[in-house]
């Protein structure tokens, strides 16, 4: 066994877990803010150098919290990773640790709305932020330029479910000594080679695929550990962004049928996809594991062909996609996704609606688009619920 790799659904099932004393089978939940010292001398060690497992306070790491991190880590390729209170707080963290005022970072402009956000804060702060065209290989080679400090992009686009070639930005970026951090949510963990396909930063809302089933909010900074432990932990420990150790122990439980979860809903991701391709009343269904989708290709060298669970479909108005919500009985409206329960979600009002309408056309994001987020379901009964709420 110590000479074959471990296969992916194994180690998250395995990995880096810390036992006690008492040799629980399940990950331990260590349930405290703080953590005593043997003597004064061992104190003031610890603040000056702290050992692998050896904590201080739990906004500055917690052996659950631990757990978290090196076990997806480790699924991920990464020599490290720090485990934030939300997926935006590790976006927030991999950008803000390390950009100072003068700094230029490239980024696609098809990002979630909270990134835009994130930017345009960096922007005040004097860091000057160019935004293409993210599957526009032009246009990043274009705007990448001796002295960018980072480039930054979704690797399948949030709604518009556009891919972005990793290796290829990837080595833009590198040519001029850039950093390259990727908000790999859509992907999932499960479908991710953006490390070995170039990405220095990979960031996750651990509340979306992760935990599965919408019990709590976590996200992820992975990368080297010098990243990871030099220059994002100081933020995040400084600035409160560490996740909480029940969320983490909530997340690790998470990971060990997150595999099983993603799996059978991209099958049915999929089937539901091609079942309403071809449906006339339909403006567009937009699935990167549809031959029709136009980073077909991409997704299969970068994916391994796999489509992901998320589906966007364009209904024709805010009318015509308000009115196929409120008729929907399985799928449910809210603005999660990678739940165990189907969600429609849409984004032109809700996660978006901070965009201006000549922003969200030029983004793709049209009145009538729904965003799917594809669950545990059978995929006949969404099937069947769609068919039905959209008329």
């Amino acid at each position: 066994m110590t000479d074959k790799p471990l296969h992916p659904r194994t180690r998250a099932v395995h990995h880096g877990i810390r036992r006690s004393q008492y040799g629980e089978m399940a990950e331990a939940l260590f349930m405290t803010q703080g953590f005593a010292y043997d003597s004064a001398e061992q104190a003031e060690a610890r603040f000056i150098k702290s050992g692998p497992d050896e904590f201080i306070y739990a906004r500055y790491g917690n052996p659950t919290s631990r757990m978290f991190e090196d076990r997806i880590a480790n699924l991920e390729g990464a020599e490290d990773a720090f485990a934030t209170a939300s997926g935006m707080a590790a976006v927030n963290g991999a950008l803000m640790s390390f950009a100072k005022p003068g700094d230029h970072i490239v980024s696609a402009k098809a990002l979630f709305g909270s990134c835009l956000y994130v930017l345009d804060v960096l922007a005040r702060f004097g860091v000057e932020i160019s935004y293409v065209d993210g599957t526009d290989l032009e246009q990043w080679r274009a705007a990448i330029r001796p002295g960018t400090k980072a480039v930054f992009f979704e690797s399948m686009s949030n709604p518009t479910l556009e891919i972005v070639d990793i290796a290829a930005v990837s080595e833009l970026a590198h040519a001029v000594g850039a950093l390259v951090i990727v908000d790999n949510v859509f992907t999932t963990p499960v479908y991710s080679r953006a490390i070995e396909q170039g990405a220095d930063v990979v960031v996750y809302s651990a509340t979306k695929h992760i935990d599965g089933s919408g019990r709590c909010l976590g996200g992820l900074i992975c990368g080297s550990r010098h990243f990871v432990r030099e220059v994002a932990e100081p933020y995040l420990k400084h600035t409160g962004g560490a996740i909480s150790p029940f969320n983490a122990w909530m997340m690790l439980n998470g990971i060990g049928t997150m595999e099983l979860r993603v799996h059978a809903q991209t099958a049915t991701a999929l089937k539901f996809a091609t079942a309403i391709e071809s449906d006339p009343k339909l403006g567009k269904v937009i699935y990167p594991g549809l031959a029709s989708h136009p980073q077909y290709d991409l997704v299969q060298r970068q994916m391994g062909g796999a489509g992901g669970t998320m589906i966007a479909v364009d209904v024709g108005s805010k009318e015509a996609a308000f009115a196929a919500m409120n008729r929907m009985e399985i799928f449910q409206i809210s603005n999660n996704l990678g739940d165990a329960k189907s969600i429609v979600t849409h984004p032109a009002t809700t996660t978006h609606q901070r965009l201006s309408a000549e922003v969200q056309a030029g983004l793709g994001i049209t009145p009538g688009l729904l965003r799917l987020s594809i669950g545990l379901e059978d995929a006949d009964d969404l099937i069947g619920d769609f068919c039905h709420a959209r008329g």
